[in-house]
C-alpha cells in the first residue's frame, strides 16, 4: 500500500501545473455546490419560518356534518330526493380536554393549544371594525405560535378583560396599550376590554382582523359555553405535518389541515427551488468529474513510458490501477476541503451584503456539518469514479508497447 501512496504522491507533485489545475476545478465546483445549497436552504427556511410565524403546523377542526339518506334506494331505482350538505352553523368541539390530551401524547407533537374563534366587531369612539375574536390560553398558545417576537408595544398579558390586537387595527381605532375597547360577537353579546399589547403578525390582513382574548372570555362572548372551535398543533417534524395531520384526524375524528395543504402555492415554490438546486448540483458535479477524468487521461498519456517500466519490473496491474484511483480520491478530497471553505465564506459574505432595512440578513444561510460532510464524500466518490477510466487504461497498458511509445 505504501508503494501506491508513494507513486501517486510523486505523480501529483511532479505534475504541479496539472495538479493545480484539477484542484482548482474541483475547488470551484465544490464551492458552487456549497454556496448554492447554503443560500437555497437559508431562503427556504426563512420563507417557511415567516409563513408559519402566525399559524400552527396542523389545525384540528370539527368534522363537517352531512345529511344521510334515511331510505336505501334499491338497485335500478331512480331516487327523486335531493340530499344536500347541511348548512355548517357554529360547529364546535365538545369534551375537547380529552382530545387535547390525545393530541399532546402523539409522537412528534411538541405543543398543542385550544382555541375558540368566531366573527365579531370591535368598536372605539364610534368607529366599528369587523374582526376575528380568538380565545386562547396564552401560555399554551405561545408554545405553538411565538408572540414575543411580534410585540410592538405593551406587555404580553392576557388576563380577564384584556386583549391583544394587531397594529393595523390599533392604528384604525387609535388604540394603545391601556386603551378601552368594546367587542361584540355575531350573536349581539358585548364586552368592554382593555388592550394590553399591540402585535405585528407580519401580515396586514391579520394585523387588521385578529383580536386575542382569554379562552373563557371568548367562549362566553361567542356563546360557545365550554366548547372550542380549533386545536392548534406544533410538531418537531415540520415537513411530515401532512402525515401527522392524517394520524391526528384518525385518532380524534376531527378534520385536520396541515400547513402544506393550507399553503399549496408555497409548497410548490419550495419544490421548484429544491429541484433547481438539485439540477445545478448534478451539472456541477458532472463538470467536476469531467475535469478530473480529462486531466488524468492526459497524465496517463504523458506517463505512458514510466507506467510501462513499472509493469516490466513486475508491478501488478492492480497497483497501477490503485495509483490513479488514489490520485482521483486525493484530488476530490483536498478539493472538497478548500471548496467547502470557499463556498462557506462566500455564503457568509452574502449575508453581510444582502440585508433588510433593520440590518438583519435578508436570507440567513444554513451551513451545517451535514452539508460539508456530504459534499466531501460526494467529491471523493466523484474523484475516484472519474479516475476509474484513466486508471483502467493505465493498468491495461502493454509494457513493451508502452516503453516503445
Amino acid at each position: 500500500m505504501s508503494f501506491v501512496w508513494t507513486v501517486a504522491w510523486r505523480l501529483l507533485r511532479e505534475g504541479r501545473f496539472q495538479t493545480a489545475l484539477i484542484l482548482g476545478g474541483v475547488c470551484i465546483g465544490v464551492a458552487v455546490v456549497v454556496y448554492i445549497t447554503a443560500i437555497v436552504n437559508g431562503l427556504q427556511a426563512t420563507i417557511v419560518e415567516r409563513t408559519l410565524s402566525s399559524q400552527a403546523h396542523v389545525v384540528l377542526r370539527p368534522a363537517d356534518r352531512n345529511n344521510q339518506p334515511v331510505l336505501r334506494v334499491p338497485a335500478g331505482t331512480v331516487a327523486l330526493a335531493d340530499i344536500r350538505k347541511r348548512t355548517q352553523r357554529e360547529n364546535t368541539i365538545a369534551n375537547w380536554s380529552r382530545l387535547l390530551n390525545v393530541v399532546k401524547a402523539t409522537p412528534t407533537v411538541t405543543a398543542a393549544a385550544a382555541m375558540a374563534a368566531g366573527p365579531g366587531v370591535a368598536q372605539q369612539g364610534g368607529v366599528r371594525k369587523s374582526v376575528t375574536l380568538m380565545g386562547v390560553s396564552l401560555a399554551d398558545y405561545q408554545q405553538v405560535v411565538r408572540l414575543d417576537n411580534k410585540l410592538v408595544s405593551g406587555q404580553l398579558l392576557l388576563g380577564s378583560g384584556q386583549v391583544l390586537v394587531g397594529k393595523e387595527l390599533a392604528a384604525d381605532l387609535g388604540l394603545t396599550p391601556g386603551s378601552r375597547l368594546r367587542l361584540q360577537s355575531a350573536s349581539g353579546t358585548q364586552d368592554s376590554v382593555q388592550v394590553s399589547a399591540v402585535l405585528d403578525f407580519g401580515i396586514k390582513d391579520l394585523n387588521r382582523r385578529w383580536v386575542l382574548l382569554p379562552l373563557r372570555s371568548a367562549q362566553n362572548l361567542l356563546g360557545y359555553r365550554l366548547d372550542i372551535t380549533e386545536i392548534y398543533v406544533r410538531t418537531s417534524e415540520l415537513h411530515e405535518a401532512e402525515t401527522l395531520a392524517a394520524n391526528l384526524s384518525a385518532a380524534t375524528g376531527l378534520t385536520a389541515d396541515s400547513w402544506q395543504s393550507s399553503n399549496g402555492q408555497l409548497v410548490t415554490a419550495l419544490k421548484s427551488q429544491r429541484a433547481s438546486s438539485l439540477m445545478i448540483r448534478v451539472f456541477v458535479t458532472f463538470a467536476v468529474a469531467l475535469s478530473i477524468a480529462s486531466v488524468l487521461v492526459v497524465s496517463v498519456v504523458q506517463r505512458q513510458r514510466e507506467i510501462g517500466i513499472l509493469r516490466a519490473m513486475g508491478t501488478p496491474a492492480t497497483r497501477i490501477l490503485g495509483v490513479f484511483l488514489l490520485q482521483g480520491g486525493i484530488v476530490g478530497l483536498v478539493g472538497s476541503v478548500f471548496g467547502s471553505l470557499l463556498g462557506g465564506g462566500l455564503a457568509v459574505g452574502f449575508t453581510h451584503i444582502a440585508k433588510t432595512e433593520d440590518g438583519s440578513p435578508l436570507f440567513p444561510v444554513v451551513l451545517d456539518s451535514e452539508l460539508f460532510i456530504s459534499t466531501a464524500l460526494i467529491a471523493f466518490a466523484v474523484g475516484v469514479l472519474a479516475a476509474l477510466m484513466p486508471a483502467l487504461r493505465a493498468a491495461r497498458l502493454d509494457p513493451v508497447e508502452a516503453i516503445r511509445g
